[in-house]
């Protein structure tokens, strides 16, 4: 007679998704465990999402002041001092309370905490520091982390997990990379004050949106005073008297207090044994599930970050519904990567959701673009010169709205809704016959009638 296990579930990895999946799946009647080696809530949390975006709004404060002098509020520019240990302080004691609020959320769903380093032994045993945990399954939810490319010098660069505990601004910093990461990161040390160059590799940053808005972004993060320099990259990285010296593959050199590498990521699946168990991954080390999140060994499944679906934490918390309902209830859910919104918190922020125009077009699909640029409202007193941008594709063929794309505030709260639209399927008659909210730059988006004509 063998030996019950001492646990249903075992989960690695304690962030968004990893939770996520415990809770549930705890509340569902099974018996688990979530092992995590740092501290909760994943890289969302800790070194992610959540303090990037602090310190985003922290970044955008000096330009609020300066905007302030055209409402009629007397501000002295001598009167405008930043200290950066207190925006630092005061996100790390956010975070800390974002630990312990995961910590809880644990406890009250009645799931063990083991806090450790996991290795997989085999599919019924996970050890911990040394100590063997069974279980009927096991779900890997271990994300992501930076990766730098390999270059002499690259172990001056930072990443961006050191960007949140720095222990003074430098005047002057370089932003390697052409994603998420770097154009948010290039915007927030801008807005502190930090003299700011970005340089990729591409023709344009931001791969993968909608030309337009890769090309909007780049025109007001020039108009920020960032230089952007693409098509080129960097060879190498040498010190010099405090700063750092970079040759540029362009012939050039340039000199700089700081280099963030935000060169991509690449799943976090070292030591966890999964070559040893028979757990396959692909060419960049990805771990290959089906769309009930199983890998190729029965028993182990994973989820997120880790298995190289979209790097988004709302992804990641989906997912573990779906493993819930495949695991414990109707066996009937299945992942919809359709339609799924994002953010990008550069200044100004984007908000896309659908496919892009060249996506659209790459598909086959007639296109009818829709699109609109000014100035947002709160600017015609400011006196800045920053400009929205918001576009609609549209396929002619059955009217139905294939994307949504914006550059401007609060693009991503604005997404959020127009999501729900494409996820139901709305076509330009519906954002048509939508009355809009005045004034507001939201309306634009039911009210553009004209399409262009390039």
């Amino acid at each position: 007679m063998s030996k019950t296990p001492d646990y249903d579930l075992v989960v690695i990895g304690a962030g968004s998704g990893g939770v996520r999946l415990a809770r549930m799946a705890s509340q569902a009647g099974a018996r688990v465990a979530v092992v995590e080696s740092a501290d909760l809530g994943g890289t969302c949390v800790n070194v992610g999402c959540v303090p990037k975006k602090l310190f985003v709004y922290g970044a955008h404060v000096r330009e609020d002041i300066e905007d302030a002098r055209g409402y009629g509020f007397d501000v002295a520019d001598e009167a405008i001092r930043f200290d950066w240990a207190t925006l630092r302080d005061n996100k790390t004691n956010e975070i800390r309370r974002l630990n312990d609020i995961y910590r809880r959320l644990i406890d009250n769903a009645g799931v063990t905490l083991i806090e450790g380093t996991a290795h997989i032994e085999n599919a019924g045993t996970v050890r911990v520091d040394g100590t063997a945990v069974t279980t009927e399954r096991i779900t890997i939810a271990t994300g992501s982390e930076p990766v730098v490319p390999e270059i002499p010098g690259s172990e001056h660069a930072l990443v961006s997990d050191h960007m949140f505990y720095l222990d003074s601004l430098p005047e002057t910093a370089t932003v390697w990379g052409g994603g998420y990461i770097a154009v948010e990161f290039a915007g927030i040390l801008a807005g502190l004050g930090v003299r700011t160059t970005l340089i990729y590799r591409g023709e344009r940053f931001l791969r993968g949106f909608d030309g337009d808005i890769r090309d909007h972004v780049a025109q007001e993060m020039d108009r920020k005073g960032i230089d952007l320099r693409f098509n080129t990259n960097i060879e190498s990285i040498t010190t010099s008297g405090g700063d750092y010296e970079l040759t540029l593959t362009d012939g050039s050199t340039h000199r700089t207090g700081l280099v963030l590498a935000a060169t991509g990521r690449v799943p976090r699946t070292q030591g966890l044994g999964l070559a040893s168990v028979g757990v396959e991954t692909d060419e960049g080390g990805a771990i290959i599930t089906d769309d009930q999140f199983r890998t190729s060994v029965p028993g182990i499944h994973a989820l997120g970050d880790v298995i190289g679906t979209p790097q988004l934490t709302p992804v990641a918390i989906e997912q573990a519904m779906v493993m819930v309902d495949q695991l414990y209830g109707t066996g009937l859910k299945r992942m919809d990567y359709t339609n799924i919104p994002t953010a990008v918190f550069c200044q100004p922020p984007i908000g896309t959701v659908g496919l892009t125009e060249e996506e659209a077009r790459e598909a086959g699909h007639s296109v009818t673009i829709y699109r609109t640029s000014f100035r947002p409202m709160k600017h015609t007193l400011s006196g800045r010169e920053e400009k929205a941008l918001m576009k609609l594709v549209v396929d002619p063929d059955t009217d139905r709205v294939l994307g949504a794309h914006m550059v401007g505030p609060e693009a991503g709260e604005m997404m959020q809704g127009i999501a729900v639209a494409l996820k139901a399927g709305a076509t330009k008659a519906v954002f048509d016959a939508t009355v809009g909210i005045h004034p507001t730059s939201a309306e634009e988006f039911v009210t553009m009638r004209e399409p262009v004509s390039d």
